[in-house]
């Protein structure tokens, strides 16, 4: 006998699911977690609200004085163990040059917030895939820094007793500082630990040189947050210490970042990827492959 050939009816493969084509939706938590196009006016109302909040809190901090001097007095002691006191040398070296010590306090009044913003609005327009993760370190450190300013309120240098710090603003009259003149009863005069300049500044830096394309860029991203320790120790505003209690608090700020998103905010897509669009080359899964062929060769 002769083999028996079956042919299956033209079609038949119409009855049985294409696995290419078969949609799976993501969870909820997976939609809240994946890179989206960031909004302009909503962003602009949550770094509002966000810093209006911070401000509140770490001024509602009870300033304890007796305490926060206390502290003060310690980390110095740490500092001269450590062979790293210098902070008092480096104040009255850069005091003594009157216009650079007149650049360092409005440097540090102004360009703690105008670059901080400025790298945002960078990551919004040029790397929006990338923008609410590394939002998310910034927002992060922030907050952890709220807790530092809680449980270990610290007196900057220039509030020392008996130390021969100089409070460079009020010497020179400059404006702006929170931290001094009359702007001073506005703002928390003894969250000094963590350094908020150096995790905000650290933040800016990082996030150039990793994203910048241009060279001399990346150089100044990594410049920033170095000319700013230099800032912060010369106007008496903070030890070396409190920079390092910012720099650890920009780690906890990366780590619930990769924690959330699975990576870290620079290894993400730089641009959004549109999930909702039909892809063209998966074929749909409701209309059978002949029926298909049977209109391309058709016309209908």
């Amino acid at each position: 006998m002769g083999d028996t050939t079956v042919t299956q009816p033209e079609g038949r493969e119409a009855a049985l699911p294409n696995p290419v084509a078969a949609e799976t939706r993501p969870g909820p938590l997976h939609r809240l977690r994946a890179p989206r196009k960031p909004r302009f006016w909503f962003e602009i109302l949550l770094i509002a609200v966000s810093y209006w909040v911070y401000s509140l809190v770490r001024n509602a901090v009870p300033e304890q004085r007796a305490q926060a001097l206390r502290n003060a007095d310690w980390i110095w002691q740490v500092e001269h163990h450590l062979g790293i006191a210098v902070e008092e040398s480096v104040n009255h070296a850069v005091n003594s040059v009157t216009w650079l010590i007149i650049g360092m306090n409005y440097y540090y009044a102004t360009l703690h917030f105008v670059v901080t913003l400025g790298v945002l609005v960078w990551l919004f327009r040029r790397h929006p895939g990338r923008y609410a993760a590394t939002r998310l370190v910034l927002f992060a450190t922030t907050a952890v820094a709220l807790v530092g300013y809680y449980l270990y309120p610290l007196a900057p240098p220039r509030l020392m007793n008996g130390g021969d710090f100089i409070d460079t603003v009020m010497v020179h009259q400059t404006w702006g500082s929170m931290a001094s003149g009359d702007l001073k009863n506005m703002s928390n005069q003894y969250a000094a630990m963590p350094s908020m300049h150096i995790g905000w500044s650290l933040w800016c830096g990082l996030t150039i040189f990793a994203l910048a394309s241009v060279p001399w860029v990346r150089v100044l991203g990594l410049l920033y947050p170095a000319l700013t320790l230099v800032v912060i120790v010369a106007t008496a505003n903070h030890f070396w210490l409190d920079a390092v209690g910012g720099l650890l608090c920009l780690a906890v700020g990366f780590a619930v970042a990769r924690l959330w998103h699975g990576r870290q905010p620079y290894a993400l897509p730089r641009a959004v990827e549109r999930t909702n669009a039909p892809r063209a080359d998966v074929p749909r899964a409701d209309v059978p492959r002949a029926s298909r062929a049977d209109t391309a060769r058709t016309g209908r």
